[in-house]
Formats: C-alpha cells, sequence, structure tokens
C-alpha cells in the first residue's frame, strides 16, 4: 500500500492491560502500517479514565465512545447506565458502544442485557450519535430490539459481524454497516464466503484487538497494526486493490462516526 493510504480501526480496546507492557510502540507500529484512525469502545466504567488518558496522549488518532458492554452487565448494570449518561451529557463521543447482548458467557441476565441495550440506543437516538453492536448467540433477541427502535436516527456498527448471509442483509435494514476483522481470514470464518455479495459501501474494518487477532497471527494477542492482514483478504475477496479497500472502509467509517 502506498505511504499515504489512511486505514481505520473501527474496533480497537487499546486500553485494555494486554499492551501496558508495549502500549505506545504497538500503536507506533499501527500508525507506520497506516492505521491512523481508531475507535475505542467502552466497557464499562471502570475503563474511563484509561480511555481518557489515551486520547490525551493521541488527540489526532483516538476517537471515544461510551458504553457498557453486555458482558459486564450485572447487578449494579442501573449505576453503570447512570455513569454512561453522565458522561455522555459531559463531553463528545463518536459512538455509543459497544452495547449489545451476549449470550455466549451468560443467559442469567438477559433481561437486564435486554434493558440496558434498549437504554443506550434511545441515549444515542438523543446524541444523534451512531451505535456500536456487540452479538453473541444473540441475533434474534438484538433483531427485535433493532425492529422496535428502528428509525432514521438508529445506525452504526454491527461489529465483529459473524452472522450468516441473511443475517447480514438484515443487520443492513437497520442502516448498519458490518465489521469485519480477523475472522474474515479464518477457514473456518464463514463470513468469506459470501461477503463478496454485500457491497463494500456496508463495509467497514475492525480489529477487536487484543482480541481476535487475523492469521497468521490467529490465537496471539492482536494488535492494530495487524489490520492490514484483513485488508489483503478483502481486496482478495472483492478482486480490487488494498488501496481501494482501505479507501472506501475508511469513507464508510466517515459517514458513520462523522469525523
Amino acid at each position: 500500500m502506498s505511504a499515504t493510504t489512511i486505514i481505520t480501526d473501527t474496533h480497537t480496546h487499546l486500553y485494555s492491560e494486554e499492551f501496558d507492557q508495549d502500549r505506545d510502540e504497538m500503536i507506533q507500529r499501527a500508525i507506520t502500517a497506516g492505521v491512523t484512525r481508531f475507535f475505542i469502545p467502552a466497557i464499562d466504567a471502570a475503563a474511563t479514565q484509561s480511555m481518557y488518558e489515551l486520547e490525551k496522549n493521541y488527540p489526532e488518532n483516538v476517537f471515544l465512545m461510551m458504553g457498557l458492554h453486555p458482558t459486564y452487565v450485572k447487578d449494579n448494570y442501573l449505576e453503570e447506565l447512570q455513569h454512561v449518561e453522565t458522561e455522555l451529557a459531559k463531553r463528545k463521543f463518536y459512538a455509543v458502544g459497544e452495547i449489545g447482548i451476549d449470550l455466549y458467557w451468560d443467559k442469567t441476565h438477559l433481561t437486564e442485557q435486554q434493558f440496558a441495550f434498549r437504554k443506550q440506543i434511545q441515549l444515542a437516538k438523543h446524541y444523534k450519535l451512531p451505535i456500536v453492536i456487540h452479538c453473541r448467540e444473540a441475533f434474534d433477541e438484538i433483531f427485535e430490539i433493532l425492529e422496535e427502535e428502528k428509525s432514521e436516527d438508529l445506525f452504526g456498527i454491527f461489529h465483529c459481524f459473524t452472522g450468516t448471509h441473511e443475517q447480514a442483509l438484515q443487520a443492513l435494514t437497520y442502516n448498519m454497516k458490518l465489521g469485519i476483522g480477523g475472522v474474515a481470514t479464518f477457514k473456518n470464518g464463514k463470513i468469506d464466503q459470501f461477503l463478496k455479495e454485500i457491497d463494500l459501501k456496508h463495509i467497514v474494518l475492525e480489529t477487536d484487538s487484543p482480541y481476535l487477532a487475523p492469521i497468521p497471527y490467529r490465537g496471539k494477542r492482536n494488535e492494530s497494526s495487524y489490520i492490514v492482514n484483513v485488508v489483503a483478504k478483502l481486496a482478495d475477496i472483492y478482486d480490487v486493490s488494498e488501496e481501494e479497500i482501505a479507501a472506501i472502509t475508511t469513507q464508510n467509517s466517515k459517514d458513520v462516526f462523522g469525523i
């Protein structure tokens, strides 16, 4: 790729403790690789301070979201939602995320997860912000709420999309882009089989680092610079240049986040 290519990582947990030993070097590696825009999802109140520090250190590159991650919806979820509401009222964020429903780890808090998801969608609409959805073994439950909340001002990204072709098409009906990362490079990832049938205008790139590293790093710590492996895979799938993948997906990220 050319030196002027800009790649956007629409979902990276740069504040994760897995980067505590080499965070600055890791971010520098990404910037050197052309990844100059990092969108940072929130998980719970405990992560907020580290996110603010990241933004202070990389004001040109780091853009923050605010939200309560579904696997962090516990008995204190109302307190956590109050934190989300307070922060959103205080300052500028670029999305409400990552929010959604996760039935892979824990089904006992489904009702609370549904409440938190709906509440945060409504906050996003109030602030005219996109939502960034975390969905794990919960497509039906998520689609049900999106269907009820469907409106002009509901839009965003289905982060780490791993559903079927049908589910992809349904996600698009709610003004969602599909966040594509390392899974697209996996032999058993499945989405690579139908991705070409989804227009590139609906796709954004992400790493979800430190999770879900692409081939050839699968099973290791993921980092934002590895997004170039996802770019290469998509160039292959869509039969276009890597520059074109980078340009279109970055433009799509601008359309969603407004920056």
